[in-house]
């Protein structure tokens, strides 16, 4: 079937004298997560990861993607012509230096413009410049060739309340007017469907897992236009919007409202995340290049967000709660299945309220499929779980009041003092980061190696970042901040109200995979003569297994954190449960 729909590609190439054919992951707007409608890459390909890129020319078809995916993607293109090319570091764009060394000089490369942002293809007409090589952006060959392509969704959006959000739209679009002043502009193009989501506070269904719509903005001094299919608008929120300055365009007519703005007046744009097309539209007089406002505004939750999300966590911890005893009871009596499993967390977490799914495919890994950092148990694949081994088990839920991200690994049955070793020394690491004090300004790509002391002692390491920042009631990755190894992902500081991921981990390939995930907040430590501190307060409220830690390997200080972590665990959700889950609770919640 894929190798059918490669030829169908390479013949279209032909005819429109193309050497080579680029088709990434993302969507018109550079998201993670994308509609059907824009999964071209997995319909030519079949892999199904969030992150990767092929390249297609008349003799090679490859699949770049980053270590968190290469057993998967071994797996998903076994049988193809698809070669899997291992990036060394995620999301680096490292065909771009396969195609200079492998297309003839005078080549021409094709490619849909919309889905490639600014930054992107100047990178890629840097790289392949002194071959003489055309990047032509013009080029949509998948239209042509995916005859039973998906419409786009047309899923009414609805109004995120103020009584979850904290501040309505005129105090954020306020916010964002002040910055743009300060900025010299008339104009800011938003394309990010999170900043639009968060701006407007307005929440769809039109991507998995991201209560995203669909849409474009532009925000002026005085008024805003939002660019969606207008049947997506009911009529009361309509009302709201004309009342508001907030003047509703169909989502096609963002090229022609760019083209009639004053060549005079500047508009802010971020070229990390604009399309190629789309900028195309402006003269360089007009633009300037900046960050998207908004991406940092919303990434500092007020007091009301970070309200709800502590709500949000303790119904998260319930709802796990409640799967760990059904796993353990159904153990009892006969073999689970992966894919069960995620099933029945997600009726967990829907019984909990203002539920609105998964905020991303649960990963359960029993056994070496734990070792799949991204790995997700699909009906006729998933293995049966059994009383015994590891169960790695990283979810999320998309709640009204919150966005929520947990990994707990659990001992199902007797461990091996290896596997006891490398759990306690993430452990170690991960309650480093959770101890962290640090000055104002501090970067998270100079704090993500306090994860990984100590497994480098034992030489040992893990492929992925050590934390993301997290949404409100949004994408469960959401920028600016992180922990990373490379400057390109960890270089944004934290600030006080910054909710971020804190999940080191490590992988033994067909064996077992650990990881240990709290999201947690950044707040005000102290100011002295020296200078502004910050600190972590951890958010996540669910016992760590104790029966795989080697109590030997902790110090006093850290046995101490994991005693009061679980301390204050059991504070927050043992007035939540009764019965045998308060007693299972109680249990797990113990001193160490």
């Amino acid at each position: 079937m894929f190798d059918q729909r490669i030829a169908a590609l390479r013949a279209k190439m032909k005819e429109e004298k193309l050497d080579a054919y680029v088709i990434p992951s993302s969507d018109a707007h550079q998201s993670e997560y994308v509609n059907i409608h824009w999964k071209s890459r997995e319909w030519i390909s079949g892999f199904t990861g969030s992150a990767g890129l092929v390249v297609i020319t008349q003799t090679h078809a490859g699949l770049w993607t980053d270590s968190r995916y290469f057993l998967q993607a071994e797996t998903e293109l076994a049988g193809s012509q698809v070669v899997l090319q291992k990036q060394g570091v995620p999301h680096a764009p490292e065909h771009n230096a396969w195609m200079r060394d492998n297309l003839p000089a005078g080549s021409t490369i094709g490619l849909d413009g919309k889905l490639f942002s600014v930054g992107q293809i100047q990178r890629m007409r840097q790289v392949v410049s002194n071959k003489n090589i055309t990047v032509d952006t013009e080029r949509d060959l998948i239209k042509a060739v995916w005859l039973d392509r998906p419409q786009l969704p047309t899923n009414p959006i609805f109004e995120h309340k103020v009584k979850y959000t904290g501040k309505n739209r005129k105090a954020k679009l306020t916010a964002i007017r002040k910055e743009m002043k300060a900025q010299q502009v008339a104009y800011h193009l938003v394309t990010t469907l999170d900043d639009i989501a968060w701006t407007f506070n307005i929440r769809c269904d039109d991507i998995e897992f991201n209560p995203l719509a669909i849409a474009y903005a532009v925000i002026g001094l005085e008024d805003a236009w939002l660019f969606i299919n207008p049947d997506k608008v009911p009529k009361k929120l309509g009302t709201k919007f004309q009342q508001e300055n907030i003047t509703v365009y169909s989502y096609s007519y963002i090229g022609k409202f760019l083209l009639s703005l004053p060549k005079s007046q500047k508009i802010l744009i971020n070229p990390a995340t604009l399309s190629v097309c789309l900028s195309d539209l402006l003269t360089s007089g007009q633009i300037k290049k900046g960050a998207t406002i908004s991406t940092r505004l919303k990434a500092i939750k007020n007091s009301t967000e970070i309200g709800h999300i502590r709500k949000a966590m303790a119904k998260d911890g319930v709802a796990l709660l409640k799967l760990y005893l059904w796993l353990h009871e159904t153990l009892a009596e006969r073999t689970v299945s992966e894919y069960e499993v995620a099933q029945e967390l997600a009726d967990f977490r829907k019984a909990q309220g203002l539920y609105h799914g998964e905020s991303f495919a649960a990963i359960v890994g029993y056994q070496g499929n734990g070792a799949i950092v991204h790995y997700r148990p699909m009906p006729d694949t998933a293995a049966q779980i059994k009383k015994e081994g590891i169960l790695l088990l990283d979810s999320g839920g998309q709640y009204e009041d919150g966005t929520t991200d947990i990994t707990r690994t659990f001992a199902l049955g007797p461990v091996t003092a290896e596997q006891q070793r490398n759990y306690t020394l993430v452990l170690k690491g991960h309650i480093a980061i959770a101890n962290l004090v640090f000055p104002k300004d501090t970067k998270g790509v100079q704090l993500d190696a306090f994860a990984r002391q100590h497994l480098w002692q034992h030489r040992l390491n893990y492929g992925h970042g050590t934390g993301h920042g997290v949404g409100f009631f949004l994408n469960v990755h959401e920028p600016p901040q992180g922990f990373a190894t490379s400057i390109a992902r960890g270089n944004n500081t934290f600030e006080p109200g910054m909710v971020t991921s804190n999940e080191p981990g490590f992988y033994k390939s067909g064996e077992y995979g650990i990881r240990i995930e709290n999201l947690v907040l950044c707040v005000e430590d102290e100011t002295n003569d020296y200078d502004t501190f910050y600190r972590f307060e951890d958010l996540t409220l669910f016992p760590i297994d104790k029966q795989l830690i080697n109590k030997a390997l902790l110090s006093p200080q850290e046995t101490e954190w994991l005693n009061n972590y679980h301390q204050k665990v059991w504070t927050g959700l043992s007035p939540l449960v009764t019965g045998k889950e308060l007693a299972w609770l109680t249990k797990a919640c113990s001193a160490l």
